[in-house]
């Protein structure tokens, strides 16, 4: 039994299916009844992956006369795929009571309409949906007869997982030994809305802090600043930036008296400041966010030439239609603390620093033969993965530096690329993304989160993704580094279905390829399929013999009912990449023209 497949389905079933009672049976008589003039609609016809779930809706509408107390009709629902090898429920319809209404135009029909999910994997497109009639007792192991089979839709449009995203190169910092092993060291801190209490989880450095106290490095100065945000909740407390200054000195001060045997409070030179309603800060962060020039001016000139106090002021950003951007990313690193501290350690050659380093993997010799830096310094000496993932994770394990950390993800991914099952690449690049979340929580800035978040993204853990680009765009940084951030969450947020998130977070990214590519896609899954083919021409002026451009272009056409100009693209695509004439042949974006000429010619 073959059906035309239009965008909405509609099947009507005329006759009753196989019975396993007698055909003079109340069930048979029931499931017969029901499918006589039975319709089926299932929207989309052809289903269509929307992130990681497949979503559709079925309305079926069936006879009220075949309605008889203690029985029920079923409508259950598989879908089927891998050539028909494999099977997954999806759910069922029954017409029982509080299930079903009357139509409203055939008022001698029942009609049930509910939506379904379920996960889209890459080996279900493509497949079909199918209905298993039935008709059952509804007491307890009540018999069933069931009907014929029924195809309702084919699947899966793929389209949306024609997501482009261009990976950025991660490298391990740069490993070098200097005598002179003093200098200055930074640790910023975040604080929550209204409140000085020092905070125990992401982006606080306490860990770091903590750790670089107890490495017992002659401290010289100590130099502690903190500020306020120009929210409501930080500046109702006019002493608020003052305590966040105090509670920073006074854990350090303890720390340094109950960790530290080479430094002594009272030999220490503290130097504190507290920043009031510092608009200037303020500004600078503004500055060096992803918002748009214009967006920039407009707030410089609100706050610099609008008079007012600072409440005011700041009641006036609210008006700004961008003021969720400066709530969400610019307020929360207001609330900062900072302690630098200035330290002197003593110097060192590194003409053992491999040997050593040898033996301090193999524990033949203690961790503290070498400082941290000569440790990590001396897996740049071997071009082994598998030693400098030794040697960093032998570092990780002695000091639990940032650097470190970071460079253990690196070769993590490194060891990744170089596996060829999925399964243990995917590990590698979690383990990497863990060792990276390490290191963004001892130096967290925007690059740091953004390794974290390519990381899980690369390993398919999308949410965890989504968090970490965020952490990342809070934190603020120049724009080039800001313009890939917001680039590659859109990237991921097409990816899981949120296409309005998307198109907000391209608004703060620039013109690349990626973006436009990526903002296109997002114009054809909502329907507007000119407004897609307009920017798709954008991007072939900068790269006019992309393949996947070509195939975008050709889906486009195609959903449009443009044949010749399916038929052009098309061809263009698979004379670039003749994968894409593999692709063609399996995609259910060309159902209309696959049995076409134009179409069979194109992929010649």
């Amino acid at each position: 039994m073959r059906f035309t497949l239009p965008r909405l389905f509609s099947l009507v079933v005329l006759s009753g299916g196989v019975a396993v009672l007698p055909a003079c049976s109340p069930l048979s008589k029931v499931l017969k009844t029901a499918q006589t003039g039975q319709q089926i609609a299932v929207e989309p016809a052809v289903l269509e992956s929307n992130g990681e779930n497949v979503l559709f809706e079925v309305t079926a509408k069936v006879p009220a006369k075949h309605l008889k107390k203690g029985v029920a009709y079923n409508l259950g629902l598989s879908y089927r795929y891998d050539n028909g090898l494999r099977e997954d429920t999806v759910g069922r319809l029954t017409f029982m009571s509080g299930e079903y209404t009357y139509d409203e135009e055939q008022k001698d029909k029942l009609i049930i309409k509910k939506q379904f999910v379920f996960p889209y994997t890459t080996r279900k497109s493509p497949g079909e949906l199918v209905a298993l009639p039935d008709a059952r007792e509804l007491k307890p192991n009540g018999k069933r007869v069931k009907g014929k089979e029924i195809k309702l839709a084919r699947g899966i449009v793929t389209t949306s997982r024609l997501v482009v995203r261009q990976d950025t190169a991660l490298n391990l910092l740069p490993e070098t030994v200097d005598n002179n092993m003093g200098g200055t060291r930074v640790l910023p801190f975040f604080f929550d809305a209204g409140k000085a209490e020092i905070r125990n989880y992401l982006g606080t450095n306490v860990a770091a802090l903590e750790d670089f106290i107890e490495a017992n490095q002659h401290t010289e100065k100590v130099m502690i600043a903190a500020g306020h945000s120009p929210d409501s909740l930080d500046r109702h407390d006019p002493r608020l930036a003052d305590k966040r200054v105090q509670v920073l000195l006074k854990y350090y001060k303890k720390q340094v008296d109950t960790d530290s045997y080479l430094n002594k409070v009272r030999q220490i030179d503290f130097e504190t400041e507290a920043y009031h309603r510092r608009w200037d800060l303020f500004l600078n962060k503004v500055q060096e966010s992803a918002l748009r020039p214009a967006q920039v001016d407009s707030v410089l000139l609100l706050i610099n030439d609008t008079p007012g106090t600072y409440a005011t002021k700041e009641k006036s950003l609210h008006a700004l239609s961008f003021y969720d951007y400066l709530e969400q990313y610019i307020y929360p690193v207001m609330r900062f603390g900072t302690v630098a501290v200035r330290y002197s350690a003593p110097k060192r050659y590194d003409s053992e620093i491999y040997v050593l380093s040898k033996k301090i993997v193999e524990k033949q010799t203690e961790t503290d033969a070498l400082t941290p830096e000569e440790l990590r310094y001396s897996a740049t000496l071997t071009p082994l993965l598998a030693e400098k993932q030794r040697i960093y994770e032998t570092s990780v394990a002695t000091t639990g530096l940032w650097q470190a950390y970071h460079n253990l993800g690196i070769v993590l991914l490194q060891r990744s690329e170089k596996e060829v099952n999925p399964k243990v690449q995917k590990a590698y690049m979690r383990r990497a993304a863990v060792n990276f979340t390490l290191a963004a929580h001892r130096n967290p800035t925007a690059e740091s989160f953004y390794r974290v978040a390519t990381a899980y993204h690369r390993a398919g853990d999308k949410l965890e993704a989504l968090q970490n680009y965020d952490y990342a765009i809070k934190l603020g940084g120049p724009r080039p580094m800001l313009n890939k951030v917001f680039a590659d969450k859109a990237a991921l947020e097409i990816e899981i279905g949120q296409l309005d998130d998307a198109l907000r977070s391209l608004s703060y990214s620039g013109k690349s390829y990626q973006n436009i590519m990526n903002r296109a896609l997002i114009y054809v899954l909502k329907g507007n399929y000119q407004g897609a083919a307009d920017i798709y021409a954008e991007a072939i002026a900068l790269r006019p013999n992309d393949p996947l451009l070509a195939y975008c272009l050709a889906v486009v056409a195609a959903r449009q009912q443009n044949e010749p100009a399916m038929a052009l693209h098309l061809r263009h695509a698979v004379e670039l990449d003749r994968a894409y004439a593999n692709r063609a042949v399996e995609d259910l974006e060309f159902r209309d023209f696959a049995k076409g000429k134009p179409f069979l010619e194109a992929l010649r």
